[in-house]
Protein backbone atom coordinates (compact mmCIF):
# COMPACT_ATOMS: atom_id res chain seq x y z
CA UNK A 1 0.00 0.00 0.00
CA UNK A 2 1.30 3.47 -0.88
CA UNK A 3 2.05 5.79 2.04
CA UNK A 4 2.79 9.30 0.85
CA UNK A 5 3.64 11.40 -2.18
CA UNK A 6 5.59 14.54 -2.97
CA UNK A 7 5.11 17.72 -4.99
CA UNK A 8 2.30 17.90 -7.49
CA UNK A 9 1.19 14.38 -6.57
CA UNK A 10 -0.09 15.79 -3.28
CA UNK A 11 -2.71 17.90 -5.05
CA UNK A 12 -3.67 14.90 -7.16
CA UNK A 13 -3.98 12.72 -4.07
CA UNK A 14 -6.12 15.32 -2.31
CA UNK A 15 -8.41 15.44 -5.34
CA UNK A 16 -8.58 11.66 -5.40
CA UNK A 17 -9.47 11.56 -1.70
CA UNK A 18 -12.27 14.10 -2.12
CA UNK A 19 -13.73 12.41 -5.18
CA UNK A 20 -13.66 9.01 -3.51
CA UNK A 21 -15.19 10.37 -0.30
CA UNK A 22 -17.95 12.04 -2.32
CA UNK A 23 -18.86 8.80 -4.06
CA UNK A 24 -18.75 6.79 -0.82
CA UNK A 25 -20.85 9.33 1.07
CA UNK A 26 -23.60 9.16 -1.50
CA UNK A 27 -23.45 5.39 -1.93
CA UNK A 28 -22.86 4.26 1.66
CA UNK A 29 -23.87 7.21 3.85
CA UNK A 30 -22.07 9.22 6.49
CA UNK A 31 -22.01 6.51 9.17
CA UNK A 32 -20.32 3.99 6.88
CA UNK A 33 -17.61 6.42 5.79
CA UNK A 34 -14.24 6.20 7.51
CA UNK A 35 -10.70 7.18 6.72
CA UNK A 36 -9.93 3.47 6.43
CA UNK A 37 -12.63 2.85 3.82
CA UNK A 38 -11.36 5.80 1.79
CA UNK A 39 -7.76 4.58 2.10
CA UNK A 40 -8.76 1.09 0.99
CA UNK A 41 -10.70 2.48 -1.96
CA UNK A 42 -7.80 4.55 -3.31
CA UNK A 43 -4.98 2.20 -2.36
CA UNK A 44 -3.20 4.47 0.11
CA UNK A 45 -2.61 4.20 3.83
CA UNK A 46 -4.96 5.90 6.26
CA UNK A 47 -1.94 7.92 7.38
CA UNK A 48 -1.78 9.49 3.93
CA UNK A 49 -5.41 10.55 4.22
CA UNK A 50 -4.80 12.16 7.61
CA UNK A 51 -1.98 14.23 6.12
CA UNK A 52 -4.68 16.03 4.13
CA UNK A 53 -7.74 15.88 6.40
CA UNK A 54 -8.13 15.62 10.18
CA UNK A 55 -11.10 13.30 9.87
CA UNK A 56 -14.25 12.56 7.93
CA UNK A 57 -15.97 15.72 9.16
CA UNK A 58 -13.14 17.78 7.66
CA UNK A 59 -13.64 15.84 4.43
CA UNK A 60 -17.37 16.50 4.48
CA UNK A 61 -16.78 20.20 5.16
CA UNK A 62 -14.35 20.37 2.25
CA UNK A 63 -16.87 18.74 -0.08
CA UNK A 64 -19.68 21.04 1.01
CA UNK A 65 -17.39 24.03 0.51
CA UNK A 66 -16.35 22.85 -2.96
CA UNK A 67 -19.97 22.45 -3.98
CA UNK A 68 -20.98 25.80 -2.55
CA UNK A 69 -18.14 27.60 -4.30
CA UNK A 70 -18.92 25.92 -7.61
CA UNK A 71 -22.56 27.00 -7.20
CA UNK A 72 -21.44 30.51 -6.24
CA UNK A 73 -19.40 30.88 -9.42
CA UNK A 74 -22.33 29.82 -11.56
CA UNK A 75 -24.78 32.07 -9.73
CA UNK A 76 -22.41 35.02 -10.10
CA UNK A 77 -22.26 34.46 -13.85
CA UNK A 78 -26.04 34.14 -14.09
CA UNK A 79 -26.59 37.33 -12.07
CA UNK A 80 -24.09 39.27 -14.17
CA UNK A 81 -26.12 38.60 -17.31
CA UNK A 82 -29.07 40.67 -16.01
CA UNK A 83 -27.68 43.68 -14.12
CA UNK A 84 -30.69 45.91 -14.78
CA UNK A 85 -33.64 43.55 -14.38
CA UNK A 86 -34.28 41.94 -10.96
CA UNK A 87 -37.01 39.77 -12.47
CA UNK A 88 -34.83 38.36 -15.22
CA UNK A 89 -31.95 38.01 -12.79
CA UNK A 90 -34.05 36.09 -10.25
CA UNK A 91 -35.34 33.85 -13.02
CA UNK A 92 -31.78 33.19 -14.21
CA UNK A 93 -30.63 32.47 -10.66
CA UNK A 94 -33.45 29.98 -10.18
CA UNK A 95 -32.59 28.24 -13.46
CA UNK A 96 -28.94 28.15 -12.43
CA UNK A 97 -29.73 26.59 -9.04
CA UNK A 98 -31.84 23.85 -10.60
CA UNK A 99 -29.34 23.15 -13.36
CA UNK A 100 -26.52 22.88 -10.84
CA UNK A 101 -28.45 20.35 -8.77
CA UNK A 102 -29.38 18.20 -11.75
CA UNK A 103 -25.89 18.29 -13.23
CA UNK A 104 -24.10 17.61 -9.92
CA UNK A 105 -26.29 15.15 -8.00
CA UNK A 106 -23.52 13.92 -5.69
CA UNK A 107 -22.45 17.40 -4.65
CA UNK A 108 -26.10 18.44 -4.32
CA UNK A 109 -26.91 15.53 -2.02
CA UNK A 110 -23.92 16.29 0.20
CA UNK A 111 -24.67 20.03 0.25
CA UNK A 112 -28.40 19.86 0.90
CA UNK A 113 -29.61 16.34 1.67
CA UNK A 114 -26.99 14.50 3.71
CA UNK A 115 -28.06 14.29 7.36
CA UNK A 116 -25.26 13.01 9.60
CA UNK A 117 -26.38 12.34 13.16
CA UNK A 118 -23.32 14.07 14.51
CA UNK A 119 -20.96 16.36 12.68
CA UNK A 120 -18.51 18.96 13.84
CA UNK A 121 -19.73 22.52 13.45
CA UNK A 122 -19.30 23.83 9.93
CA UNK A 123 -16.40 26.32 9.98
CA UNK A 124 -17.68 29.94 10.23
CA UNK A 125 -15.51 31.14 7.35
CA UNK A 126 -16.93 28.43 5.09
CA UNK A 127 -20.46 29.25 6.26
CA UNK A 128 -19.97 32.92 5.40
CA UNK A 129 -18.71 31.98 1.94
CA UNK A 130 -21.66 29.65 1.38
CA UNK A 131 -24.07 32.39 2.46
CA UNK A 132 -23.00 34.43 -0.56
CA UNK A 133 -25.11 32.07 -2.66
CA UNK A 134 -28.24 33.12 -0.82
CA UNK A 135 -27.23 36.77 -1.10
CA UNK A 136 -27.54 36.67 -4.90
CA UNK A 137 -31.24 35.90 -4.49
CA UNK A 138 -31.74 38.37 -1.64
CA UNK A 139 -30.17 41.21 -3.63
CA UNK A 140 -32.39 40.52 -6.63
CA UNK A 141 -35.43 40.60 -4.37
CA UNK A 142 -34.32 43.82 -2.67
CA UNK A 143 -33.76 45.53 -6.01
CA UNK A 144 -37.16 44.33 -7.17
CA UNK A 145 -38.69 45.93 -4.08
CA UNK A 146 -36.84 49.18 -4.80
CA UNK A 147 -38.27 49.18 -8.33
CA UNK A 148 -41.80 48.40 -7.14
CA UNK A 149 -41.76 44.98 -8.82
CA UNK A 150 -41.64 42.70 -5.78
CA UNK A 151 -43.29 42.72 -2.38
CA UNK A 152 -40.95 41.25 0.21
CA UNK A 153 -40.85 41.71 3.99
CA UNK A 154 -37.45 40.14 4.63
CA UNK A 155 -35.30 39.39 1.59
CA UNK A 156 -33.16 36.77 3.34
CA UNK A 157 -36.20 34.86 4.55
CA UNK A 158 -37.75 35.15 1.11
CA UNK A 159 -34.53 34.02 -0.57
CA UNK A 160 -34.53 30.97 1.71
CA UNK A 161 -38.13 30.28 0.68
CA UNK A 162 -37.04 30.43 -2.96
CA UNK A 163 -34.36 27.85 -2.22
CA UNK A 164 -36.91 25.64 -0.48
CA UNK A 165 -39.13 25.66 -3.55
CA UNK A 166 -36.23 25.02 -5.91
CA UNK A 167 -34.91 22.29 -3.65
CA UNK A 168 -38.24 20.51 -3.90
CA UNK A 169 -38.07 20.74 -7.68
CA UNK A 170 -34.53 19.39 -7.83
CA UNK A 171 -35.21 16.64 -5.30
CA UNK A 172 -38.26 15.34 -7.17
CA UNK A 173 -36.37 15.28 -10.45
CA UNK A 174 -33.30 13.59 -8.98
CA UNK A 175 -35.47 10.98 -7.30
CA UNK A 176 -37.38 10.42 -10.54
CA UNK A 177 -40.65 11.21 -8.75
CA UNK A 178 -42.17 13.46 -11.42
CA UNK A 179 -44.99 11.95 -13.46
CA UNK A 180 -43.60 10.48 -16.68
CA UNK A 181 -46.22 12.42 -18.68
CA UNK A 182 -44.83 15.73 -17.44
CA UNK A 183 -42.04 17.30 -19.45
CA UNK A 184 -39.13 18.04 -17.06
CA UNK A 185 -38.33 21.38 -18.70
CA UNK A 186 -41.95 22.48 -18.44
CA UNK A 187 -42.00 21.35 -14.82
CA UNK A 188 -38.90 23.41 -14.00
CA UNK A 189 -40.12 26.50 -15.82
CA UNK A 190 -43.53 26.32 -14.14
CA UNK A 191 -41.92 25.97 -10.72
CA UNK A 192 -39.72 29.00 -11.34
CA UNK A 193 -42.60 31.12 -12.62
CA UNK A 194 -44.59 30.21 -9.53
CA UNK A 195 -41.68 31.44 -7.39
CA UNK A 196 -41.60 34.77 -9.21
CA UNK A 197 -45.38 35.22 -9.04
CA UNK A 198 -45.24 34.75 -5.29
CA UNK A 199 -43.26 37.99 -4.92
CA UNK A 200 -44.98 40.04 -7.61
CA UNK A 201 -46.32 43.39 -6.44
CA UNK A 202 -50.02 43.91 -7.29
CA UNK A 203 -49.44 46.49 -10.00
CA UNK A 204 -46.28 44.94 -11.40
CA UNK A 205 -45.80 42.60 -14.33
CA UNK A 206 -43.16 39.86 -14.51
CA UNK A 207 -43.26 39.70 -18.28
Amino acid sequence: MTTATDGSEEAELRRHILDTARHLLVQEGYKALSMRTIADAIGYSATSIYLHFDGKDALLHALIHEGMMALRDRLRDAAAQHPESPVQRLHALCECFVEFGLENPEYYEIMFQLRPERMERYPPEKYRAARENLDFFARALDEGVDQGIFEVDDSRVSASAVWASLHGTVSLLLADRVDVHIDPDAFIETAIRQVLRGFQAPAASTS
